[in-house]
């Protein structure tokens, strides 16, 4: 870059205002293939074209892409009178899961966003070269940017399904070998993935396959960065001013064993499981550990609930955090994310155990999935949830699947196997492929 950073940002109103903005829920918006997505509800962030990029691999992946993050927005010009979450300088973000892994995880600056939260509308457009557009250039762009097109269809005369480089026996193999290193008290937990590959020759039209995933799954966060898309119900951490915030999963029920079995059964089944509250423990007491040193005060669910989704239930719990300040600071949502990532819910514990026997057991590279995505603006805001329910686009015609399951000690192969399948269930369906 040539010069610094300039962001302007405008408020568009209120959605709810008759022709305020030329979408209501901004999933409408998601038209073009390329765009950066974040959303929920309808709300949250689009992002089109780019200005800037960080990308790097290691161990040292979030700090390096932190201190790049820093350094841009020290010298960015950023006009923002709306000062919200998410307005004026933003960046979309996905992390590779393991840092041995060759995936270059990345920070992406857009040069032009459209957010919306709490029912209020804005657009935002940054430069590298020092040119600003006049608000009316904005506007403009915000009706380019949102207006409907028709969408591809998404298969074509050929659509499979095939196993990924770790086929279900040998992944039920490792998942049992895993039950034995716990037995033996190597460790308490171990989350083991798998993947698989769907082709469709008639192309992966990306835009619409986000666009499938934020109608059918509106409670979970619905992500794409890249190649990288999903929609994950699980938050490692969000941050708005102080305030600290993350949804921990661990415990899963098939919906369809679910079917007929009345209402109450799902909490009887989690809840009541000695294995799934068990499982469900570790994974809280991973993350708090990790965040408390970071925290003034912090507080969970004294007991997990039941989140329905359309696929499966789960068992979560929400934690909350003050954020403690530090010689004037409070930790941004990066240096949270080196704190907190991985947790037990997508690793295991203790930690270095738990990844070398995946990199043992899985004999994949991961890349972006279980790894933090999300946002984050120049005001220390951010998102980042764990890139799960999710697939990386290889190519026009194939995208790669990934699903994982917690083993500890009670754990049947066969039982985690048929979870697995249901963990893929929300991509394959917005791929075309019914299961």
């Amino acid at each position: 870059m040539t010069s610094p950073l300039r962001a302007l940002t405008i408020d568009l109103g209120a959605v709810a205002e008759a022709g305020a903005v030329p979408f209501g829920d901004l999933s409408n918006a998601i038209n073009h293939p390329d765009a950066l997505c974040w959303l929920r509800r309808g709300e949250g962030q689009l992002g089109f074209g780019e200005v800037a990029r960080f990308e790097g691999t290691g161990p040292e992946r979030f700090i390096e892409a932190e201190a790049w993050w820093k350094r841009l927005t020290l010298d960015a010009d950023v006009e923002d009178p709306l000062q919200h979450p998410g307005t004026g300088l933003i960046a979309f973000g996905s992390f590779a899961f393991s840092k041995t892994s060759e995936y270059a995880s990345r920070l992406v600056v857009p040069e032009f966003v459209i957010g919306v939260r709490d029912g209020r509308a804005w657009a935002t457009h940054l430069t590298a070269d020092g040119s600003r557009p006049s608000e009316r250039e904005l506007r403009a762009a915000v009706v380019r940017w949102t207006s409907p097109v028709p969408l591809a269809s998404l298969n074509g005369a050929r659509l499979a399904v095939r196993a990924g480089r770790l086929g279900e026996q040998r992944w039920m193999s490792a998942v049992a070998s895993g039950v034995r290193h716990i037995r033996a008290g190597e460790l308490e937990k171990l989350v083991l993935a798998r993947d698989v590959v769907v082709e469709d020759d008639g192309g992966i039209p990306r835009e619409r396959v986000l666009r499938r995933l934020a109608s059918a799954y509106r409670d979970c966060w619905v992500y794409g960065v890249d190649g990288l898309v999903g929609a994950t119900p699980e938050m490692l951490i969000q941050v708005e001013g102080r305030t600290a915030q993350a949804r921990v999963l661990a415990g899963t029920l098939d919906r369809r064993e679910a079917d007929g079995e009345g209402p109450g059964y799902a909490e009887r089944v989690l809840a009541g499981s000695a294995k799934q509250r068990h499982e469900h423990q570790i994974a809280i007491e991973s993350l708090t550990t990790a965040l408390e040193p970071f925290a003034a005060a912090l507080n969970a669910h004294d007991e997990p609930f039941i989140l329905e989704l359309p696929n499966v239930y789960h068992l979560a719990s929400d934690v909350k955090a003050e954020l403690a300040d530090v010689e004037g600071h409070v930790p941004t949502p990066l240096a949270l994310v080196n704190a907190l990532h991985p947790t037990a819910a997508v690793c295991g514990t203790p930690t270095e155990t738990a990844g070398a026997l995946i990199r043992e057991l899985e004999t994949l590279d991961r890349g972006p999935y279980a790894g933090p995505v999300g946002w984050l603006d120049g005001a220390g805001n951010g998102e980042f949830g764990i890139a799960l329910r999710g697939a990386v686009l290889e190519g026009r015609n194939t995208a790669r699947l990934y699903a994982g399951c917690g083993i500890v000690e009670g754990s049947l192969p066969e039982a985690e196997l048929a979870e697995t399948w249901a963990k893929f269930r929300p991509m394959l369906e917005a791929l075309g492929v019914e299961r």
